[in-house]
């Protein structure tokens, strides 16, 4: 039997960032979003659309090498924004999942030296995260099927020299 799957389409992604973005307005004005790369470029994006914000930077953290398959911890990829770009900035930190929670912790340890407040917010949380992000739009124990890496990687028929 297949394992059961969450599955976000288009349409749904956008109803959970527009009440996402409410969520955090509620409560929070950040100065910058930073978004995780890869996963968390797009809620990064759509949130700043959301919230009218439009300082939104990246950061680039690979952990997930498959489907539930990762490295023993996440590794932050260069290049890195300079820890004094954030300087006394309130930052929401964006990405899709909260699943094991270590690349948000790894993100918010980086921001805690510079940041006057860092706040995390995601599309979905697993119960086994090792950090309860500030702003969650679903809590789910399963897989997640984004309609951005469903689909297998676009190939090139150029031939390549």
């Amino acid at each position: 039997m297949a394992e059961e799957r969450e599955n976000l389409t288009y349409e749904r992604f956008g109803t959970a960032v527009r009440e996402l973005a409410r969520q955090v307005l509620d409560e929070y004005q950040p100065d910058v979003i930073l978004s995780i790369a890869r996963g968390g470029l797009l809620i990064g994006g759509a949130l700043g659309y959301a919230m009218d914000i439009k300082n939104v930077s990246v950061i680039n953290v690979e952990f997930y090498t498959g489907v539930n398959e990762r490295l023993e911890q996440p590794v932050m990829l260069p290049p890195t924004p300079k820890a004094v770009d954030l300087t006394g900035m309130k930052v929401l930190i964006a990405d899709d999942v909260a699943d094991t929670g270590e690349t948000l912790r790894l993100v918010q340890e980086f921001c805690a030296a510079t940041v006057v407040e860092s706040r995390t917010a995601v599309i979905y949380k697993k119960p086994h995260s090792v950090i309860e992000p500030d702003f969650v739009w679903k809590e789910t124990d399963q897989w997640i099927n984004f309609p951005w890496s469903v689909l297998p990687p676009v190939t090139s028929d150029v031939e390549k020299p």
